[in-house]
């Protein structure tokens, strides 16, 4: 039986439980009967990256990479709120504001380090013993509680204004107008809803946002360049 991690680079559209039976899959093809499988923290259907998997004895450590740091690249687009904030929902708000550089720079140092911020209500916490996005789905009003989280760094590493993208924008001269999306990196503590930090971040500027691209570059110890797509892992095998 094998044990030790696979570290998936997960695509778009995969959720994490269906990453895992999708190793589990490989891993009867390849021979190896039943083994013991986890993951070592979600990551949510509309995001890809890094995703920790855990095998026989492993999964014993499973446990301690949900606790680790991760860091995750990510765009937020302003003007629109959407209810799940990313682009699967539905916009629930709009606003006509689009930030400058200058302008989200300036606010970044107020999300960095320890700060508070309330979950989405499309997620897996639970209320009352149900997922929060199951009742979120029925229709049902959704309140969550502030958590206690740590952002360890935040910085700006692209942005576009009207079609046009622009890499390495803070010297970048030709952005000084107001900006349609930005992209960022950040690296957080346990917790942290990445959705959630790009929803606040829009709103101390004065406008709305939701993630429109997300992506886990690292997890605990665990990094891109360590990660196997899964394509790649069914060919292996």
């Amino acid at each position: 039986m094998p044990h030790g991690w696979i570290i998936l680079d997960k695509p778009l559209g995969l959720g994490s439980t269906q990453a895992v039976a999708a190793v589990k899959r490989n891993l009867r093809e390849a021979g190896y009967g039943k083994v013991k499988v986890g993951h070592g923290g979600t990551l949510d259907p509309l995001a890809s990256g890094v995703l920790p998997i855990a095998l026989g004895e492993a999964t014993k450590l499973a446990g301690r990479m949900l606790d680790a740091s991760k860091q995750y690249a990510f765009t937020v687009e302003f003007g629109k709120e959407t209810d799940t904030l990313d682009l699967e929902g539905k916009v629930v708000a709009t606003s006509d504001m689009r930030p400058t550089l200058a302008e989200i720079e300036a606010v970044l140092p107020r999300f960095t380090g320890p700060i508070e911020q309330v979950p989405p209500a499309y997620s897996a916490l639970k209320v009352d013993g149900q997922r929060a996005y199951d009742l979120a789905r029925a229709g049902e009003a959704v309140e969550l509680k502030a958590r206690a989280v740590t952002i360890h760094a935040l910085s700006v590493c692209g942005g576009r204004r009207q079609g046009t993208v622009v890499q390495g924008v803070s010297t970048a001269p030709e952005v000084n107008g107001p900006l349609q999306e930005i992209m960022l990196t950040a690296h957080v503590s346990k917790g942290t809803y990445v959705r959630s930090l790009a929803r606040d971040i829009a709103r101390a500027l004065g406008t709305l946002g939701h993630v429109t691209y997300l992506r886990r570059i690292k997890a605990g110890p665990f990094t891109l360049e360590r990660a196997i797509l899964l394509d790649k892992l069914n060919e292996v095998g």
